[in-house]
């Protein structure tokens, strides 16, 4: 197994674990910012936009025809940042 396959295969655990509990916090947060009417239309964009944006970083990744734990990291990694990212932003909110 190359080094980079293992690197990759070893923070798989760590990248879903922070992706499952960044996605949360964030639902949570603009979740109440939709109910107490607080959301303004730059974030309702934003939450279309970075989907889009992740879904087509994925699909080309996984179009490639590649297989291993570095192509899961790749099409997971446009999810992760941005989870992470929105879920740090929105605490400060």
């Amino acid at each position: 197994m190359k080094l980079r396959s293992y690197r990759a295969a070893a923070a798989l655990p760590m990248m879903w674990t922070e992706l499952a509990l960044a996605s949360w916090e964030t639902i949570a947060r603009r979740s109440f910012m939709m109910m107490s009417g607080a959301c303004s239309p730059a974030e309702y964009y934003r939450m279309a936009a970075e989907k889009l944006r992740a879904l087509n970083h994925t699909a080309m990744v996984l179009a490639s025809g590649r297989t291993g734990a570095t192509v899961v990291a790749a099409a997971l990694r446009p999810w992760h940042g941005p989870a992470t990212g929105n879920a740090k932003r929105l605490r400060r909110k």
